[in-house]
């Protein structure tokens, strides 16, 4: 959907793989505001089925990315403050202070696997380091989910003043190397 050109398998596949080599792998997947309240049921299942750290970043199109171009014309808010992959800018198919609650439970389901009292007594020698350092923030995040994550909140974020608004995107076809930021420097740009 998102044009990662990598299936579903593949992804599996590559998991497995980095399990028998030992190599620990993060699974970020991009919550699409048109998910119902099925899909974040079987997002939850599927995290806590896998031994990886699965997080959620919400599908937000920033400018001159592909989905400013195609998804950009549909944004509810063009707030600079929301577009921070924890909230939605596009329209979401439940009412958006569902989506919230969704995310936030889906969230919190993620949260209790990897960040839990169990995990942080397997993680107790680097909690430690951390705290002869003087370095709180890591302990302290392990049991304020509640505080960063908050579905009210989130909704009640849309309802501020906005201060700064993104320009809209121009609504023209673009090619592929127009989506980059920089340039690729080629031969010539390297004498």
């Amino acid at each position: 959907m998102f044009r990662k050109r990598v299936s579903r398998d593949e992804n599996m596949q590559a998991l497995e793989c980095a399990r028998k080599l030992g190599i620990t792998v993060a699974i970020n997947l991009i919550v699409d505001p048109d998910w119902d309240e099925k899909r974040f049921a079987d997002v939850r299942e599927f995290a806590l089925s896998v031994p990886e750290i699965v997080h959620l970043t919400v599908k937000t199109p920033y400018p001159g990315t592909e989905i400013w171009h195609t998804d950009g014309r549909d944004l509810t808010t063009r707030d600079y403050r929301l577009f921070d992959i924890q909230h939605a800018v596009l329209p979401t198919r439940l009412p958006l202070q569902e989506f919230y609650r969704q995310l936030v439970q889906t969230q919190a389901v993620i949260n209790r696997k990897h960040l839990s009292f169990a995990a942080a007594r397997s993680t107790f020698g680097i909690i430690g380091k951390h705290l002869l350092h003087g370095q709180t923030n890591f302990a302290r995040m392990l049991w304020r989910f509640n505080k960063v994550y908050n579905a009210d909140r989130q909704y009640s974020d849309h309802l501020q003043p906005v201060r700064y608004e993104l320009p809209l995107p121009q609504h023209r076809s673009v090619g592929r190397k127009e989506l980059y930021v920089h340039a690729r420097a080629g031969r010539a740009a390297a004498e």
